[in-house]
């Protein structure tokens, strides 16, 4: 192979070359995967050359993950390579949660010889027809003359408009037949695929002047903004400072403003703060920038909001009046719709009534004295709210630039509340998908992409043991992930919603067989450490993170504690659930047979 092929320049090559040369013009410096008979030309190819590493899971899965970790921490395409049937089918989680959560993703997958397409093949599935629902795009490449089309194509669907995954299916003798290359440069791209970038000016006006006249504003950000890039992130801070308004956000959208900034009403929705919500139920006029209205949001929808006038920024068109119907809809990038949105915001003179903005940041004041996240300390066990505040210190602590993942469950909304993210791309999460197993091998990913960077995933005990086995990847691939485990013994979630909706009838949500997690680390080659008392942990902390290897720390936790605030299904944003409000006989009164149907 001609590892310098230009852009433009044609070369004759393999099919498993075309692949690696597609690979290298995109910049693409690693990959997650695992070998099968169906791409072992592909895996020929990798043998043969040192500009792509390759990265070896333990499972597709795993592979999934890690390249989504690589992704929303570097904002490239994560690129995997697997196997055809079960290598096929076992990335279909990775990628339905891919598409979920807007993250670019390039997934190649070995298919049987075309001549044996449709005959049952050994380890041959109908891998375009399942993964058409959960891809932005796939193709099923029949002519090695196609595939540098496709392959060239494959990234830019998956990084440009809404990001999202694609599969490339290509047949093991399309992998060896030998064809024309060429570069991205020269590729004839679909000319039906166009994502708007800028904003109608007009649309952007209105929004500015509804937002200028409002007495109760508020801003509700998304992934979408830390998926533009971080100039989007820039500009949103810029936005909220020129105009004084209050911002939340999504649990995607966690970094895009500073959990720092005194603007910051913390994180919106069925776990998010008190004032947060209760602003968002109040408010007059709201701008959503780059989320999508999900239901973990927004509740009630004929009570989401329900005074406000509604501005949509999306790339996505699709999204507009999908959920929420909206005064003023605006297609565009984040990045290129608040670009303007700030200029034309700079010559408009501002907030036209000033007091009443005032007035409004004193209700939000009195929301906050509620101190919704507040937690009862125990000087004898460690509260998982403790726990991730303590990481929070040590991580600080420590310098390093620190990257959090985390697994599904109790433990990820822990970590939402109380560990504090700065900066976009630093927090990497399964939201809508909710895939427990996630954060270990995403982790993987950020760490892979970040060699030199704090890297921890916040686990819980029974989401972090369904991709246990990628801490062998972590230890051959000398990438010293760090595994925090909030072990209550629980699956801490279902048992929350089973004690408040199902009469603490807990059907096995209780894990009776657990591993001994320290000799678990252990015989996985790395470091095993436990804390059991709240006067354990920092030095445990210090110790996890000044260790050069991988980690598992099982950090001892509160067996029964909920996680508070709680917006019960089915309720609306002013009828949340607080800590010191959730008695019994107070979540009976709140959760309505209507709320029980929705969960």
């Amino acid at each position: 192979m001609n590892a310098n092929a230009g852009a433009g320049e044609k070369r004759e090559m393999t099919g498993a070359e075309m692949v690696l040369q597609a690979l290298k013009d995109h910049g693409v410096e690693h990959i997650f995967g695992y070998p099968g008979g169906a791409v072992l030309p592909i895996y020929d190819e990798l043998f043969q050359q040192e500009d792509v590493e390759h990265i070896l899971v333990r499972h597709e899965q795993g592979a999934g993950h890690a390249a989504e970790g690589y992704a929303r921490s570097t904002g490239k395409p994560g690129v995997m390579l697997v196997t055809s049937g079960p290598g096929a089918t076992n990335a279909v989680t990775p990628l339905q949660d891919a598409l979920m959560d807007s993250i670019p993703l390039v997934c190649i997958t070995g298919q049987v010889p075309t001549t044996l397409i449709g005959s049952d093949a050994f380890q041959e599935c109908d891998t375009v027809g399942i993964t058409r629902p959960c891809t932005k795009h796939n193709w099923l490449v029949k002519d090695v003359n196609d595939l540098p089309r496709i392959l060239h194509e494959a990234f830019r669907v998956a990084t440009t408009g809404r990001p999202g995954p694609v599969v490339i299916d290509i047949p093991k003798d399309v992998q060896f037949a030998t064809g024309l290359y060429h570069g991205p440069d020269a590729a004839d791209m679909r000319a039906s695929y166009q994502p708007k970038l800028s904003g109608d000016e007009a649309l952007i006006e209105a929004a500015v002047k509804l937002l200028a006249s409002a007495k109760r504003p508020i801003i509700y950000s998304g992934g979408g903004v830390i998926n533009s890039g971080p100039e989007a992130s820039r500009l949103l801070r810029e936005l909220v400072s020129l105009t004084g308004f209050p911002i939340t956000s999504t649990l995607m959208g966690l970094g895009a403003y500073p959990a720092s900034g005194e603007n910051w009403l913390g994180m919106l929705g069925m776990h998010g703060t008190y004032e947060a919500n209760m602003a968002m139920h109040d408010c007059d006029v709201m701008i959503n920038i780059g989320a999508r209205f999900d239901d973990r949001i927004t509740g009630r929808l004929d009570k989401f909001a329900p005074n406000a006038k509604k501005i949509h920024i999306d790339i996505d068109p699709s999204s507009i009046n999908k959920i929420v119907h909206v005064d003023i809809g605006i297609i565009g990038d984040v990045e290129h719709v608040l670009e303007d949105m700030v200029r034309i915001w700079r010559a408009s003179g501002g907030v036209a009534d000033k007091s009443a903005l005032a007035q409004w940041w004193v209700q939000i004041g009195k929301w906050k004295a509620r101190n919704s996240l507040a937690y009862t300390p125990n000087k004898d066990v460690i509260m998982p709210q403790y726990a991730i505040q303590r990481l929070s210190e040590a991580a600080k602590r420590s310098g390093r630039e620190t990257f959090i993942t985390t697994e599904v469950g109790q433990h990820q909304m822990w970590a939402a509340q109380f560990f504090g993210f700065d900066e976009p791309n630093h927090w990497m999460t399964s939201g809508g998908l909710g895939t427990m197993g996630y954060g270990l091998p995403a982790a993987l990913g950020v760490q892979v992409a970040h060699p030199d960077a704090l890297v921890v995933d916040i686990a819980g005990d029974a989401s972090v043991l369904m991709t246990i086995q990628e801490m062998s990847a972590a230890v051959q691939f000398n990438a010293p992930i760090k595994i925090f485990i909030l072990n209550n013994q629980y699956m801490g979630m279902v048992r929350q919603w089973q004690q408040l909706l199902h009469g603490n009838r807990l059907s096995h949500s209780y894990t009776e067989a657990l591993p001994d997690f320290v000799k678990l680390a252990e015989a996985y080659g790395c470091v095993g450490i436990r804390a059991e008392k709240p006067d354990e942990l920092d030095d445990a902390l210090d110790a996890m993170i000044a260790a050069d290897s991988p980690v598992i720390f099982d950090c001892r936790v509160a067996n029964l504690a909920n996680c508070f605030p709680m917006i019960p299904s089915g309720k609306a944003h002013n009828e949340m659930l607080l800590p010191d409000e959730a008695t019994d006989e107070a979540v009976a009164n709140a959760i309505s047979a209507e709320g029980k149907a929705l969960v």
